[in-house]
């Protein structure tokens, strides 16, 4: 392993150990490949899985490989027609067995914090599907939470804002503005310190870069 590889790998140690302390499962991938098969062992057969957005499931082919699966229940809401349907998706998804996400940013002392637009994902996260399984790429940790909203702010919104077409401050100059545009997508703030439920939420950590 080359020194970046053993950094990652040490550091996501210490998170994992922190993770524990905190009611969560961690888990650590040297490559995308693995940490993508990894994810998918949470699937069983004969279940309910559903997804938020995330440009990490997108980059890991995690999406394609459980739309190709024919033995799961997939909730997609890229296959809704109108926003009924979409609504419906959203809410379908929190009776799900199996939830897949990534994280805006993790801490070194093992909290989750992500910064939400309509609030679905961060909702699934918090409580409803049993299982909730989270792929984040090295290149989400934070030192501490401050760190972690401020990486969130200024260096995963304002891409995300591009991407989605969105009209705010950050789409055109790259910098949190705090706005409070029509086209926001920091509606909702969640620091997942702890999990209530004893490993319902597994963290998949992977050394290499995935996602904003």
């Amino acid at each position: 392993m080359n020194p970046k590889q053993i950094f990652f790998e040490n550091q996501a140690q210490t998170i994992i150990k922190n993770l524990e302390k905190r009611n969560m499962a961690g888990y650590y991938c040297p490559t995308i490949a693995e940490a993508c098969k990894t994810a998918l062992s949470f699937a069983e057969a004969d279940t309910t899985v559903s997804f938020g957005g995330s440009m990490s499931l997108v980059e890991s082919d995690i999406l394609d490989a459980l739309r190709a699966r024919t033995d799961i229940r997939l909730i997609d809401r890229s296959q809704a027609k109108t926003p009924e349907d979409i609504k419906q998706a959203y809410r379908d998804s929190f009776s799900a067995d199996t939830y897949y996400m990534s994280t805006n940013a993790i801490t070194l002392d093992g909290e989750l914090v992500n910064i939400d637009g309509n609030g679905n994902r961060v909702a699934a996260l918090i409580y409803g599907p049993d299982k909730v399984v989270i792929i984040a790429g090295m290149n989400k940790v934070a030192a501490t939470v401050e760190d972690a909203l401020r990486r969130v702010r200024n260096q995963a919104t304002p891409p995300n804002c591009n991407r989605l077409n969105k009209n705010t401050p950050c789409a055109t100059t790259g910098v949190c503005a705090d706005c409070l545009s029509s086209d926001c997508i920091c509606n909702q703030i969640v620091i997942t310190r702890r999990s209530g439920s004893p490993k319902r939420i597994s963290v998949i950590l992977v050394g290499e870069e995935l996602g904003y």
